[in-house]
């Protein structure tokens, strides 16, 4: 369905990228006024990777994304499915179904990318932006290794970098389920899937470059996740920027009810212009 809005003349709802197993991913769109071919951002929600909605959760950046005349690509992806969270079967059977989100993110960029034309974007200047479990999707887009052609940037928002070390420290996690792993198969085919899908585990020389956001308050995925991913890639030569949100906690949305909090849309507008070649 296409409408219009003042920003965007031209907004698409609801486009099937991608059919796995029967089930439908899709993405909406935002595309900018003029002759183009313009840069392209491809976003990915957070939700812990069992929930979120493509249009609520990220909907702070789709304006600055739109007055910066970047095209926007919002995404759906499969979410892991938790059934009982004192399973150890299913805690690392859902830890294995992120696996096929990250492959659903790197699918909407060739989807994007072979629809170019369509969608007046230029298939070379795309980037990927993620928040918080959508962040950490976003990052193994783009660091693990695979077919594609890399994008030119990955913006992480609160990203949980080094799952098991979440896993092992966070109050979140109920104790029932690390007694009845401690020890058992469960425990280390666990952590051998966490460690595999945590973006600090994957950085590498030649990787695009990284913009992490992430509040020095979050309660929930640490900031020092963010500075040690940071370090990490820096070590490899590789660039990568901290933008610390002073006394943010967890989410951009609740970023917006503090002015002083707001920064961030600047520096992001800023750094995706530069690495997506905007005069």
């Amino acid at each position: 369905m296409v409408s219009s809005v003042s920003s965007y003349p031209k907004t698409y709802s609801g486009v099937e990228y991608s059919r796995p197993e029967g089930q439908s991913l899709r993405f909406d769109a935002g595309i900018p006024e003029g002759k183009g071919p313009f840069p392209g951002a491809i976003i990915v929600h957070g939700g812990a990777w069992v929930t979120g909605d493509r249009k609520i959760s990220v909907e702070p950046l789709l304006e600055p994304l739109s007055h910066a005349d970047i095209a926007w690509f919002s995404i759906s992806y499969r979410l892991a499915n938790v059934v009982d969270v004192d399973s150890a079967l299913n805690a690392v059977t859902s830890a294995v179904a992120v696996t096929n989100a990250v492959e659903d993110v790197r699918q909407a960029i060739s989807y994007v990318r072979e629809h170019a034309d369509e969608y007046n974007v230029d298939p070379d200047r795309i980037a990927l932006i993620g928040e918080s479990a959508g962040a950490q999707l976003a990052s193994m887009a783009a660091l693990k290794p695979g077919d594609q052609a890399p994008v030119r940037g990955v913006v992480a928002f609160y990203s949980p970098s080094d799952l098991a070390a979440i896993v092992q420290n966070s109050p979140r996690i109920p104790a029932s389920v690390r007694n009845r792993m401690r020890g058992t198969p469960f425990e280390a085919m666990l952590n051998q899937v966490l460690r595999d899908l945590s973006p600090i585990n994957w950085v590498h020389a030649n990787e695009p470059p990284f913009l992490l956001i992430h509040g020095t308050d979050d309660g929930l995925v640490p900031f020092q996740q963010s500075i040690d991913l940071c370090n990490a890639m820096r070590r490899t030569g590789s660039s990568c920027e901290l933008y610390a949100v002073d006394r943010g906690g967890h989410g951009m949305r609740w970023w917006e009810s503090m002015a002083d909090q707001r920064g961030y849309k600047a520096t992001m507008i800023r750094w995706l212009r530069e690495r997506l070649n905007l005069a």
